[in-house]
């Protein structure tokens, strides 16, 4: 199941799909953060913080 820590970089994760987006959408096609800044902010989001946070797993604790 999904902990709060999981939800939470999931949505970091979404947050920076978002701004990558945007940056990527804003001026004209040889502007340099449509070329690198968003591409960059993009792969970091889909590769790294979404995947970390659904693989994230913290102590699972017994209840016995």
């Amino acid at each position: 199941m999904l902990d709060k820590k999981n939800l939470i970089l999931i949505g970091i994760g979404v947050l920076l799909l978002v701004i990558g987006f945007i940056c990527l959408a804003t001026g004209p096609a040889d502007n340099p953060v449509s070329l690198t800044v968003a591409p960059l902010i993009l792969v970091l989001a889909y590769l790294v913080v979404i995947p970390l946070g659904i693989l994230f797993g913290g102590k699972k604790q017994n209840k016995e």
